[in-house]
């Protein structure tokens, strides 16, 4: 039904997105409409009749080590895109505890990235940065749609009904295929202020967020792929793979011919 958060606009995820409704509703001054601070949490009943999983996927205790230093969120611009196979689109990537004007000046350079690539939205280790941010805008196009910029994020549930679309990713130029996710989900996060957020996503903003939650658990969208759908791009990742071997001279640190299988729809972990 929808595609994700790194994604190019593919035909059949621009069409998705011109019909969509807006992700938050706009009001000068105060919280989206849609977005609400984190409050007591529904009961099980009424989870179960929204059709929701009652499976949790709480963060872990973050210790002192895991969240993001000044130097982890320092960058030069501009920014450029990552691409598939370097290793920074594994590594981990620390939480933020510090909202000031670098952390804004990063989601504001992320945006330009993704306005000038195409993309629909675009994690902060696709640029280079490992750390949990994301920004996305489902419009696509600069002064259209509705800037969403998300720290932190945890999923909290997810819907039992799962959809199949294509998705691409601005990490995998030119590649495209179908990834199977939850309708919806609910989340926790924190703006680019600090405050907290609890919102349910749906339709195209629930396939984008996934998307690029996994790009902050290290989660490429290749590994979500069946093994029958992975057969019709292997031999473009392989072309990735042989394109990062000539750029830096090293061999690849990853190599589709070790993919272990497809990683579980239900699992918001590494």
């Amino acid at each position: 039904m929808a595609a994700g958060l790194c994604l190019h606009l593919c035909p059949r995820l621009r069409a998705f997105a011109a019909s969509s409704r807006p992700f938050f509703a706009a009001q000068s001054g105060a919280l989206p409409l849609l977005l609400r601070r984190a409050g007591p949490a529904m009961p099980l009943a009424a989870r179960a009749r929204r059709g929701l999983s009652s499976s949790t996927a709480a963060a872990p205790p973050a210790e002192d080590d895991d969240f993001a230093t000044a130097a982890d969120l320092r960058f030069e611009p501009p920014l450029e895109v990552v691409k598939y196979p370097d290793p920074v689109l594994r590594a981990r990537n620390k939480r933020i505890n510090t909202f000031d004007a670098s952390l804004r000046a990063l989601a504001d350079e992320m945006f330009d990235v993704m306005y000038k690539t195409d993309g629909i939205g675009l994690s902060a280790p696709q640029v280079g940065v490992n750390v949990q941010l994301m920004v996305f805008n489902p419009a696509g196009v600069k002064g259209e749609g509705e800037e969403i910029v998300l720290v932190n994020p945890v999923v909290y549930k997810s819907a039992k009904r799962l959809l199949v679309f294509e998705e691409g990713c601005l990490s995998f130029p030119g590649i495209y295929a179908n990834v199977v996710r939850p309708e919806s989900v609910k989340i926790e996060a924190q703006d680019v202020t600090g405050a907290k957020i609890k919102v349910k996503l749906s339709g195209l903003p629930a396939r984008v967020f996934q998307h690029e939650f996994d790009h902050l658990l290290g989660i490429l969208f290749f590994d979500r792929m069946t093994m029958d759908v992975l057969e019709t791009v292997r031999e473009q990742l392989k072309n990735l793979e042989k394109k990062y071997e000539e750029r830096t001279g090293l061999l690849s640190p990853e190599t589709v011919e070790n993919y272990k299988g497809t990683k579980d729809v239900f699992s918001f972990s590494r």
